[in-house]
């Protein structure tokens, strides 16, 4: 008989500059005032993202400079290491485990370049065996919090008793582009931060936080477009060719119906949604498409006004203060991304 695999912990960490959300106003109004016709009409996202501030791995000096990819990427391998190490410690820690006794390790980050990649880069410190397993996974964006979830406890269920360290880290606040006059880096500018998290998963043995009892996914055809990357000479520019708060009202309750269905689950049987919090307006969204009372996703609206939208790490801040809370008889881990898809976990709290 399979046997289920089990969250045994998660763990959040976030890097030491503060971004404060009227001083990041304050800067952008200097650095784009006088250059972007659109800029003051822009301006009232920095207050209505519902945002009070964010965390960067570089002080808001370092990006009224113009910056290129070896700059970029330099701050991106200091700062997701450190993160990385940082996380999968404390979630190791809270497992009551040790680095030496992971077999996989999967690595979500689609906000930089690094090869090798993250976790091997971190391998000595962390103090990982040679003969670990490791899965580095690029290109999931905001949904790779959820979606690397799904990828870590599968492959735990596929081999019982094997320990999974799963870690995400993304560093959005490297992708501002100072050259960018659109729409699109402005709303970026305002609701971006960084931070990382992990989770330690392993199927057999005792029970931990939560049994998962499924995951699913559903990616809508012909939506390239709504949200990804951009690769230019000076670094990533931001996608958004579409608004997301209506697209999630419209799609997101359907097609969590056919996740949730696949497993013979329908939304009544959910006791709480642990959502990604892309942005205030996409909770909002969140709640009316999949029918929940407004206002009732608090913990995505307190992790939005403390961190910003760090992408994929943020589904997991909001899982980790579940947690602290206790989990609910049973909760869904959800997140949307580029693709246009829609990642689903479902968890079974331990009795």
């Amino acid at each position: 008989m399979p046997q289920p695999t089990q969250l045994l912990s998660v763990a959040t960490a976030v890097p030491d500059y503060i971004l404060r959300q009227p001083e990041v106003a304050q800067a952008a109004s200097r650095m784009f005032g006088s250059r972007y016709a659109s800029f003051e009409r822009m301006s009232r996202v920095f207050e209505t993202t519902g945002i009070r501030k964010r965390h960067s791995v570089r002080p808001i000096d370092w990006f009224v400079e113009p910056r290129g990819w070896p700059e970029r990427t330099e701050a991106f391998l200091a700062g997701a290491v450190k993160l990385f190490i940082e996380a999968g410690t404390k979630a190791l820690d809270n497992a009551g485990l040790k680095a030496a006794e992971v077999d996989i390790v999967v690595t979500v980050s689609s906000t930089g370049i690094a090869t090798p990649s993250l976790e091997a880069q971190a391998m000595t410190a962390m103090g990982f065996r040679p003969d670990i397993m490791r899965v580095p996974v690029f290109g999931l964006g905001c949904g790779g919090g959820a979606a690397g979830f799904g990828i870590a406890s599968q492959l735990a269920a596929a081999q019982p008793g094997a320990v999974v360290l799963m870690v995400v880290v993304e560093l959005c606040t490297l992708a501002f582009r100072l050259d960018e006059l659109t729409k699109a880096n402005i709303v970026a500018t305002a609701l971006f931060g960084d931070g990382a998290a992990a989770c330690v998963l392993r199927a057999g043995g005792k029970a931990g936080l939560a049994e998962v009892e499924g995951i699913g996914q559903h990616t809508w055809p012909e939506t390239l477009d709504i949200m990804g990357w951009r690769v230019d000479p000076q670094g990533f520019g931001v996608i958004f060719a579409q608004a997301i708060p209506p697209f999630a009202e419209a799609n997101m309750g359907p097609a969590v119906d056919g996740i949730l269905g696949r497993m013979d689950l329908s939304r009544s049987d959910v006791d709480r949604f642990i959502c990604h919090p892309g942005g205030a307006k996409v909770i909002t969204a969140l709640e009316r498409s999949l029918s929940l009372e407004q206002g009732c996703l608090d913990d995505e609206r307190e992790v939005l006004a403390d961190y910003g939208n760090m992408s994929a790490p943020t589904v997991l801040f909001v899982l980790e203060r579940q947690v602290k809370r206790g989990l609910p008889p049973r909760s869904a881990l959800l997140a949307m991304g580029p693709g246009f898809s829609a990642s689903c976990a479902v968890l079974k709290a331990a009795a």
